[in-house]
């Protein structure tokens, strides 16, 4: 598998297959939120697209990045997010990097939102595919998140080494400025234990699809039989 790693701005044409990278913290909430019930996540262009979304559907509920705000139900923090039963709810999210990032290669063929709690089942289904080239965004500060950067090559080299170790991307991505942040408060609306449950590996046996419908950019969990050990809900 020929694999290219590009930040947002990078992106100069549509990848055939993509995964958009957003450790800390958009796409291990959206992990989370699956788990705790959601049906589908609905990925927004800003944050009136997101209010705008939500007066439409009051039944759906809306989270953004930083502190909370008039009209949104929640903010992207996944140690916030799973205490709160979501069963058949829809979610609207729009974060800094994460949902942009997906929002940015929605003609590709397939476009994968991941972080480490669903590494291994987005290596997986990238093992499943036909192409021989994947672009990895990370979408983080830039392109130069490392945490971001780290969790993309892990899911690399995970979906072409069965037995590659997690352990040196992990500690990338613990020692990342993403992480001193959550950590030491630089960033709002966070729950001490968001770090932590950002580096969970494998948490959750689903990979996350996002796929244009009805023209909005609609984000789904994939379920994936005979997952590795270790990986539940």
């Amino acid at each position: 598998m020929d694999a290219e790693f590009l930040g947002i701005t990078e992106l100069v044409e549509v990848p055939s297959v993509a995964v958009v990278v957003d450790v800390m913290r958009a796409f291990t909430v959206a992990a989370w939120a699956f788990a705790q019930g959601t049906e589908k996540i609905v990925l927004a262009e800003s944050l009136d697209d997101a209010l705008a979304l939500k007066a439409r559907h009051p039944d759906w509920v809306a989270l953004k990045d930083g502190p909370p705000a008039p009209g949104f139900d929640m903010v992207n923090s996944p140690g916030l997010l799973r205490s709160v039963d979501l069963g058949g709810r829809t979610v609207v999210q729009k974060t800094t990097a994460g949902t942009v990032g997906a929002l940015a290669v929605r003609e590709a063929s397939l476009v994968l939102c991941a972080g480490f709690v669903v590494a291994e089942a987005t290596a997986r289904l990238l093992r499943t595919r036909t192409s021989d080239s994947v672009t990895f965004v990370v979408t983080g500060d830039g392109g130069k998140a490392d945490e971001d950067l780290a969790c993309a090559q892990y899911i690399a080299r995970r979906a072409t080494e069965a037995g590659a170790d997690a352990a040196g991307f992990l500690r990338r991505a613990a020692e990342s400025r993403a992480a001193a942040e959550l950590a030491e408060g630089v960033r709002k609306g966070v729950h001490p234990d968001d770090v932590a449950l950002c580096l969970e590996l494998d948490r959750f046996p689903f990979a996350m699809v996002a796929a244009l419908e009805d023209s909005l950019m609609v984000l789904r969990p994939c379920a994936l039989p005979s997952l590795a050990d270790g990986a539940s809900i």
